[in-house]
């Protein structure tokens, strides 16, 4: 089950639904998160706060525990913890990667929901990092236009 929130509605909340749905069937995922959007200055202070960059970014994750088995009881659903969009800098990669914003945020909760699960990468080389490798593949598959 997932929460979304747009304070500033900046996006279409029924197709990020069915985008959410699509990848969480396709993925086999059924932990609880939630998924926020913001303004590029708001997400830059996580950046800068969470991983010491002081600039904008697309996408930040926050798996909780990371790193460790979260402790799940019968019936509950785990908790993942919570991906935050900017909006702001999805349209700017969108434009930079001459795809549609349907598609760059397509990729952003694609991109979310795989830290979620516990994968990362060290740099943003699609050609060797194995989790946006993974992320493509997936775009391939799920991602029509």
């Amino acid at each position: 089950m997932y929460f979304i929130e747009d304070e500033h509605g900046q996006v279409d909340v029924k197709n990020i639904e069915e985008s959410l749905d699509r990848i969480l069937s396709h993925l086999g995922e059924d932990g609880d998160f939630s998924l926020h959007f913001i303004s590029d200055d708001e997400i830059r202070k996580l950046n800068n706060e969470y991983r010491g960059k002081d600039e904008p970014t697309d996408v930040l994750t926050f798996r909780i525990l990371d790193g460790e088995e979260f402790p799940s009881f019968p019936g509950e659903e785990r908790e993942l913890g919570d991906i935050f969009i900017s909006p702001e800098s999805m349209r700017r990669n969108a434009e930079a990667f001459s795809v549609s914003e349907d598609e760059e945020l397509f990729r952003l909760l694609l991109h979310g929901i795989l830290h979620l699960q516990g994968y990362d990468h060290g740099t943003n080389d699609f050609s060797s990092e194995p989790m946006l490798i993974r992320q493509e593949e997936i775009m391939k598959e799920l991602y029509t236009v």
